[in-house]
């Protein structure tokens, strides 16, 4: 090792946590030169998107550059996988220390939730590790949110209890109202109780994070107009084998699906975007979420997911079972919209319809 940070150019040997290489003297000593370079190549390896997020990343680039060093090896694809999807603005803002500590509260309260087997890879990333929901202020919520929030549902076996729950109990314990007379729509946790007052936006962010802090996944979710043209609303899923809603601030006892918006989601339609329904991902999708108080800011994204809410109870008769087709694009391995027709044995055509591309949810 000694021998090969000499000839990629040092001229002194200090202490590191090579291959983390995250220790702070070291980066200071070495940083932008030839000896930093090689060592957070070797960390990462030869990929073009790892170089494509420290070109987005501007004038902070030490910072994500540290972000990334200081990484095990175990998480490093996760802080990846986060890095390459968040918007633009935070890559040049957050610091290292504010990325970090995010990952690895995520991680630990996942982990030490009795549900985290349940719970497939790609939902803790896309529901529990993002630290925003929509375009908010950037605030360090998880381990005080966490420490405030976990002894509630110490005792839950399932996700969607958990987040029943805290749907019951922390905007009691934080005080924490709905009133149209907050003081923006797009409030932060710490923001809204800061007001004691926030919009179903600033009550669902408040929610999710309170979920994500404990490690329930969970996730935005809206429209931009009902379809009898009454205004707008944002509510909450909960990951529990699939995606559930309920109302922030709404609860209806240890009972999700059950909302007063029911009735109206049911009425929505993907034919007119306005009228559709669309949650936020950070899977990378060609639609974003329509923010209705910030109309022109696209950072954010979403898939569509009108036909879940509008599909009805569908019953399965015994003897059968439901099936779900996903075709995958074989270059670029996204879902793509494809004909699909099932024959039977007797040769007859039982099913016939469209598979979904990145437009919409895929769970």
């Amino acid at each position: 090792m000694v021998e090969a940070i000499r000839a990629a150019g040092g001229t002194r040997i200090k202490y590191t946590l090579y291959p983390g290489v995250g220790h702070a003297s070291w980066r200071k000593a070495y940083a932008e030169t030839k000896l930093w370079k090689w060592l957070l190549a070797q960390k990462l390896g030869a990929s073009g998107k790892d170089n494509k997020i420290l070109e987005r990343s501007g004038g902070n680039r030490l910072e994500i550059e540290k972000t990334l060093a200081s990484c095990s090896d175990s998480e490093l694809e996760t802080m990846k996988w986060l890095l390459e999807r968040m918007p633009d603005s935070d890559l040049q803002n957050l610091s290292a220390e504010f990325l970090l500590e995010n990952l690895s509260e995520a991680r630990a309260a996942f982990e030490s939730a009795p549900w985290n087997t349940q719970i497939p890879e790609q939902i803790f990333r896309d529901a529990v590790l993002p630290y925003a929901c929509i375009n908010e202020r950037r605030d360090r919520w998880r381990a005080d949110f966490r420490k405030r929030f976990e002894s509630l549902v110490a005792e839950v076996q399932s996700p969607s209890e958990a987040a029943a729950i805290l749907n019951q109990k922390i905007f009691g314990m934080l005080d924490v109202k709905y009133s149209t007379k907050r003081p923006k729509p797009d409030q932060s946790p710490y923001e809204s109780m800061d007001a004691g007052l926030a919009s179903c936006t600033g009550l669902s962010v408040l929610l999710i994070d309170a979920c994500r802090s404990v490690g329930v996944p969970a996730r935005f979710v809206g429209t931009p107009l009902w379809s009898d043209g009454s205004g707008n609303h944002s509510w909450v899923e909960i990951w529990d084998d699939g995606w559930h809603f309920t109302g922030a601030a709404e609860p209806t006892g240890n009972q999700l699906d059950q909302a007063w918006f029911k009735g109206r989601t049911s009425q929505a339609t993907r034919e007119d975007p306005k009228n559709a329904i669309y949650a936020v991902t950070w899977r990378s999708t060609p639609i974003s979420f329509p923010m209705t108080w910030k109309p022109q800011d696209q950072s954010v994204g979403a898939v569509d997911v009108t036909d879940r809410y509008t599909a009805g109870e569908v019953t399965i008769a015994d003897g059968r079972a439901r099936v779900r087709f996903r075709v995958i694009d074989a270059e670029s391995k996204d879902r793509t919209s494809s004909s699909i027709k099932v024959y039977g044995e007797d040769s007859q055509l039982h099913f016939e319809g469209t598979s979904k591309d990145e437009l919409f949810d895929g769970n």
